[in-house]
Parts: C-alpha cells; structure tokens; sequence
C-alpha cells in the first residue's frame, strides 16, 4: 500500500482523532451492477454562465458504497428514513477474511476472525476484494461473497450492521446476477461456474438473497461495495458512521463510510450541559 492509503484522510486537529475514508468514489463512469443505468450528471448552472455551480444528478442509490434498507428485499419492512439515525453509528471490527474467485464466506470464517467479532458490533469484512474494484466481470460476477450461513450467523450473534468490500451482501450467485429470481443476468454463468467448480450453481446457491434477509430482516444494516481506505484500519476495532440521506421511502443510499480511529484513548463525544 502507499502512503495515501494508509495515512487518515484527514486528521482533527484539536483531538487528533483520524478518520479512514471506507467508500469508493461516486460520480460519472462509477462502476455499476450489471443491469443499472448509467449515473447521469447536469450542471444546469456554471460559473461562466451565471456565476455559480448548481448540478442535477440521476443515479440509482444502489451504486458505488451504499447501505440497503430493508424494504429493499422484503416487502412491509422499513424503509430508509424509519430507521433510527443510531444504526449507523457505533463501534466495531474490520476483520480480514481473504477468499478468492467464488469462494463463500463461513460462520467458521467469522467465527475465528480476529478482533472478535462481538454482539453489538457494526462488522466490516475484508476479503481483498476491493482491490478489484472497477467496472470489470471479475468484480461484479465473479466475486467471493457471504449467503446463508454466514447471515444466519451474524443475525444470531446479534450484530449491529455488516459490511463488505464485495458486490453485495449476497454472494453474486444468491443475486439476479445467478440462477435467482429475474436471472441469471450473465450469458452462461450458470456453465461457467460448473465449469470452474465442478459444482451446479442451483445446488449451491438455492436461495434467494439469504444474507440479505438473515441481516435486513433482523434490523441488521448492511454496507455494500466497501473500500478506500479499508486496509488501513484492517484488523483494528474502529468507530464507524455513514448516515444515508432523510429520504423518504427510500429503498437504499448512496453513503460515506468513515473509520474513525483515535491513538490517544482520551476522545470522548462530550454531552450538552444540565
């Protein structure tokens, strides 16, 4: 890694807390899943014209860095902006969980991750992945993923939130992406995955999005396509916030996922006086 990766984004001045940049960078040619429409951005105003910058933007929320709600799987649960402001709040791990091209996460892999993994904590999983990043197959097709052990695991545990430096909360074969409902979306994937394991893609991923409904369905948030600054603070209990926008009925959002680390030990929120 070089140094503009490892190095905080930026540094308080007063406290010296750091704060870690988790997210992808949002804005034209973002990377997207196979079948979303392009980010579109306008500036209907500009400083040649009229002195100022004023910018249209349309872009689907589930793009780049972004959490989902859980109205975005299942029907009659709540959508973005019913969701207390402190779910996206709190402590908790980056743990390393390296897997390669199709491999699953397990509730083993979690089990033995290191710090522990905790009740209560927001729970980012780095599988090196992030690495791959980039409107690419081997990024959005041919990722590691979690599905359902690893979800029912972690609602059991009864974390606070979950993330990933992958594609989705789901492995791509439990999306659309496989052999699910509305796919597959990729010419011969269902063939090239028997090909390269041996293995039928409907035997291995029956499910429909598990870990998706194992964490959303349980008040879990999630946290997909995780990056920046991720190897920075790998391996370290952290403070996390990434609040998505007030947006009524909304499905998901884009958001800014921070690491917040603090060297001294000495920070602490400081609460109003009486």
């Amino acid at each position: 890694m070089t140094g503009a990766q490892t190095a905080p984004q930026s540094v308080d001045p007063r406290t010296g807390v750091q704060f870690f940049d988790l997210s992808h960078p949002w804005g034209h040619n973002a990377p997207l899943w196979p079948y979303f429409p392009d980010v579109k951005i306008e500036r209907f105003h500009y400083h040649a014209k009229s002195g100022v910058l004023s910018q249209q933007i349309t872009t689907f929320m589930h793009c780049t860095t972004h959490t989902d709600a859980p109205a975005h799987v299942i029907e009659g649960t709540p959508y973005i902006d019913e969701l207390a402001l402190a779910s996206y709040f709190g402590t908790g791990v980056v743990v390393s969980i390296p897997k390669q091209k199709w491999e699953v996460i397990s509730a083993q892999d979690l089990e033995n991750a290191s710090p522990e993994i905790r009740a209560g904590d927001i729970v980012i999983v780095n599988t090196g992945w992030h690495r791959h990043w980039g409107d690419s197959r081997k990024y959005f097709v041919e990722s590691p993923g979690t599905y359902d052990e690893a979800g029912a695991w972690l609602a059991e545990k009864k974390v606070k939130g979950f993330g990933i430096d992958c594609q989705a909360l789901d492995h791509p074969l439990g999306t659309a992406i496989g052999p699910q409902p509305n796919g597959p979306l990729i010419p011969g994937i269902l063939e090239d995955y028997k090909d390269y394991t041996g293995r039928d893609a409907s035997a291995d991923f029956p499910l429909w999005e598990p870990c998706h409904r194992h964490l959303l369905g349980n008040g879990i948030v999630g946290f997909e396509n995780v990056g920046g600054q991720i190897d920075a603070v790998t391996g370290k209990r952290v403070t996390f916030a990434a609040f998505p926008w007030r947006w009524t009925q909304g499905d998901g959002c884009i958001v800014r996922l921070v690491a917040i680390l603090d060297p001294s030990g000495d920070f602490r929120i400081e609460m109003g006086d009486g």
